[in-house]
């Protein structure tokens, strides 16, 4: 127990101690919080723009759809005609939209075209035809005598209540939730084992290739070297998320406070409102903030964060295990490419299971990859937000420590074997045949 306490502590500190695993805990939380930051200025900027559109209705029907909105302001130049209003736009607008001159109703959506220098942008596109669209509908059912505006009372948006047998009652805000909650620890575990489960393999196949694993195995037995290799990366693997998360949300609190991106933005907006339409903002908006904190103390959150312990452990020691038996069963990393795959698979798998899980989270396709070991500590973590039964977490769980026992014994013969074998590339007979020695 002593060697195995030795091993932990002297894995963590040459992890810890590493320049590159200093440099990447400083510099990751600075470039998410600085992507983060620039991603919110771009989208200000990019919404500040104002494009300048023409037009040319030769139609005379369908030219007061064309209104200025925040980002577009258009011009009329029907007057001048096709070709000189073409030579204009080159030289001074966006583009230019021209709507051909047709008799019939039936015919006014045909020939439309837009006219540029580039590529329009897609939400450009669709925000006009979307209004041309509605005003060509509204015109037909005018011409049928039919009243639009009674039409437009007529129209109704249902926004349907959710609630369970037990009284419990959710929204579309705590479906997000769970979806975010679900997916973030899903992802989170996928990420932690990719980093941290290839730096066991590269940590044993450079002990290995130096012979320094020759003098450490004198001394101490391959299990024991194998798991303190595996739990002292995974310790230093904690420590830096932990230092990620801390200052990651430390950055974006002083972020937002000195910047108040969303603060500058909601009062300049609230400051143009009569007092009257200011009070029914703020009443939405703390309805809406009562809703997402309600939604919030719905969650199982113990049985979250219990299982994320769990799952977090179990999946991490699973796949680390067999990351170091690549790593002793190889000479360099170059000759990992023939294992990898086949351990990678079930994460990627677990990974697209998750979301597509997200729609049906208790049919036949999510029990049973949430049940398998391989999978459950992805796909697991993503149901529990939306209400698992106990006794499947409980299966779930059983299952992944009996298949990390086994998994973790067979990565042990292949360690003690592979450790101490040089200039030979082994293949799966191989590693079958280790396990029986």
């Amino acid at each position: 127990m002593d060697k195995l306490k030795l091993i932990i502590k002297r894995e963590f500190l040459a992890k810890v101690k590493n320049k590159s695993f200093i440099i990447l805990t400083v510099l990751s939380p600075l470039l998410m919080v600085g992507l983060f930051s620039l991603i919110i200025f771009l989208n200000q900027k990019n919404s500040e723009e104002i494009r300048k559109v023409a037009f040319v209705d030769e139609s005379e029907q369908l030219s007061m759809v064309f209104e200025d909105t925040k980002g577009i302001n258009y011009v009329n130049l029907t007057e001048l005609g096709l070709d000189e209003a073409k030579n204009k736009t080159k030289e001074f607008y966006y583009g230019l939209i021209y709507i051909p001159k047709n008799d019939s109703l039936n015919n006014l959506s045909k020939g439309i075209q837009f006219y540029s220098e580039d590529a329009p942008s897609l939400s450009l596109l669709s925000d006009i035809e979307n209004k041309l669209e509605k005003k060509i509908r509204n015109l037909k059912i005018e011409q049928l005598h039919i009243d639009v505006q009674k039409i437009k009372e007529a129209e109704t948006d249902v926004d349907i209540l959710t609630e369970n047998f037990s009284g419990e009652k959710s929204s579309k805000i705590g479906s997000i939730l769970r979806m975010a909650a679900g997916g973030g620890f899903g992802y989170l575990i996928f990420m932690f084992i990719i980093i941290y489960g290839t730096s066991v393999m590269r940590s044993v196949i450079e002990e290995k290739t130096s012979r320094i694993i020759e003098v450490i195995i004198s001394s101490v037995k391959p299990f024991q070297l194998m798991l303190g290799k595996i739990i002292g990366n995974a310790l230093a693997g904690i420590l830096q998320f932990i230092i990620w998360m801390i200052s990651a949300g430390f950055l974006l609190f002083i972020i937002t406070s000195i910047f108040g991106i969303e603060a500058a933005s909601s009062s300049s907006s609230i400051g143009q409102m009569n007092p009257e339409a200011v009070q029914q903002v703020q009443q939405a908006s703390a309805s809406e903030i009562q809703i997402v904190l309600q939604e919030i103390k719905g969650l199982p959150i113990l049985t979250m964060f219990f299982s994320f312990i769990v799952y977090f452990l179990g999946g991490y020691l699973i796949y680390s295990s067999i990351y170091a038996a690549i790593g002793a069963a190889v000479d360099s990393e170059t000759d990992t490419q023939q294992f990898m795959m086949p351990v990678l698979m079930p994460l990627i798998i677990a990974i697209y299971v998750g979301f597509s899980v997200i729609e049906n989270p208790h049919g036949p396709i999510a029990l049973g990859f949430s049940l398998f070991p391989l999978t459950s500590p992805i796909v697991m973590l993503m149901r529990i937000p939306f209400g698992v039964p106990w006794w499947q977490i409980v299966v779930s769980m059983l299952l992944l420590i009996i298949t990390f026992i086994a998994i973790v014994w067979f990565a042990a013969k292949i360690y003690r074997v592979g450790i101490l074998m040089y200039g030979k590339k082994p293949g799966y007979k191989e590693l079958y045949k280790w396990l029986k020695y």
